[in-house]
């Protein structure tokens, strides 16, 4: 299980991904968008930060998003759906980009998601 952090800044949201940049990697890169701006949005309810927990395998707690197609090999990233978030129907599609494959090293057909906490530390 990996646990990362979720900012919102400049109108957008970004994962916090230090290494990432240290390795030639871009800011806009780590922006989420296509939906997955929506779905963090919705997990922040109102805050400009979130930390989520992240794995390929099933973990109390976690909701489920499910790959639905990969996207093109020229753009990368895949379609995902998180059908519900703690409880709530959500039906919230979106794509994820290429940093997901640096962050498990693949596109995983499930990625599962809790919240931990809030900037405010809600949780």
């Amino acid at each position: 299980m990996q646990t990362h952090r979720f900012i919102k800044e400049y109108g957008g949201w970004y994962i916090d991904l230090p290494q990432y940049l240290e390795q030639g990697g871009s800011k806009g890169d780590l922006a989420m968008v296509e939906g997955a701006d929506t779905m963090l949005d919705y997990i922040a309810a109102g805050d400009t930060d979130v930390v989520l927990s992240l794995s390929e395998t099933p973990f109390e707690g976690a909701d489920e998003l499910k790959l639905e197609a990969l996207r093109d090999p020229v753009i990368g990233g895949g379609y995902y759906l998180l059908d519900q978030f703690e409880g709530k129907n959500l039906q919230q599609r979106m794509w994820l980009c290429g940093v997901t494959e640096f962050v498990f090293g693949k596109m995983p057909d499930r990625i599962y998601v809790r919240r931990e906490r809030n900037r405010a530390g809600k949780s």
